[in-house]
């Protein structure tokens, strides 16, 4: 069911000789969005397969939901590895890295706020959350782990693959090229630049591993410095229209909350009642 599987290449199945390593956290043999311990910006990272539809790595421990899923994001163009656990994830992951990882909250083994733990170490690869309704603790659990985005179940599937392309354009964008002539990066202030052609944000030199989401999110924060955004205004930049509901606003505070926490606290001001700004450098 689906055409992807972890490990394998448009010639067949990649032959693993190594000893088996004793560690369930293994370091990735192919890293499609960067080597640690400094991950590549997101985007030059290309998929690991010449497939020319996107890979999804789908980690369920509902053996029913997870063939369910994975038959409907097949027919919606995805090819598609399933997995049952969080331990069977990194092992899947350690063998080649997906466009995105759609992955379960509550697993055996390692849980879900594990598994993107030890992913946002090694990898920009766009995380999607599956979440139980009505735990909004969980979903702002995720975030905070690394998670872009996240599904609550029950969800439906054609409104679920339009989130995972929603979220591969994110990966994939191309901010606009608002620099000055012979001006390389936009200076933020506080040792912060942005490079829009390399698609990169640094911090007194050094480069920043900021998620696809978040490099969105500083990059439209960039375009209107010392403006005020609403978090309607960010979600629909940033998130796209789709999103909306009572959850809505809390992504855009712990997106914002982990962006602060690389480019510096006193950098994205809060607008009490309205939204975030960046402070004028």
């Amino acid at each position: 069911m689906g055409g992807w599987r972890p490990g394998e290449s448009a010639h067949g199945l990649l032959p693993d000789r190594r000893p088996p390593d004793p560690s369930p956290l293994r370091t990735p043999r192919r890293l499609g969005y960067g080597p640690p311990p400094a991950p590549c910006p997101h985007t030059k990272g290309p998929r690991v397969t010449d497939h020319p539809r996107p890979t999804i790595l789908l980690v369920e421990d509902d053996a029913a939901l997870r063939e369910t899923t994975e038959m409907v994001l097949v027919r919606q163009g995805f090819d598609v590895s399933s997995v049952g656990d969080g331990n069977a994830a990194v092992d899947a992951l350690d063998a080649a890295w997906p466009d995105v990882v759609l992955l379960d909250l509550m697993l055996p083994g390692l849980d879900g706020i594990s598994v993107t733990r030890w992913i946002r170490e090694r990898s920009q690869v766009p995380i999607v959350m599956i979440t139980a309704r009505g735990e909004p603790i969980d979903e702002i659990a995720g975030l905070e782990a690394g998670a872009d985005d996240y599904v609550v179940k029950p969800f439906d599937g054609p409104a679920l693959a339009a989130r995972l392309r929603a979220v591969l354009r994110r990966a994939s964008f191309q901010p606009a090229p608002r620099q000055a002539s012979g001006a390389r990066a936009q200076d933020l202030g506080d040792g912060v630049a942005l490079d829009r052609a390399a698609l990169e944000a640094t911090r007194d030199g050094r480069v920043l591993p900021l998620t696809p989401t978040e490099m969105r999110l500083l990059t439209e924060f960039a375009d209107n410095p010392g403006v005020a955004l609403s978090r309607t205004h960010l979600l629909e930049k940033v998130w796209g229209s789709m999103w909306a509901g009572d959850g809505a606003g809390r992504m855009v505070d712990v997106h914002v909350q982990r962006l602060r926490q690389k480019v510096g606290a006193e950098m994205v001001e809060t607008v009490r009642g309205h939204g975030y700004r960046l402070r004028r450098p």
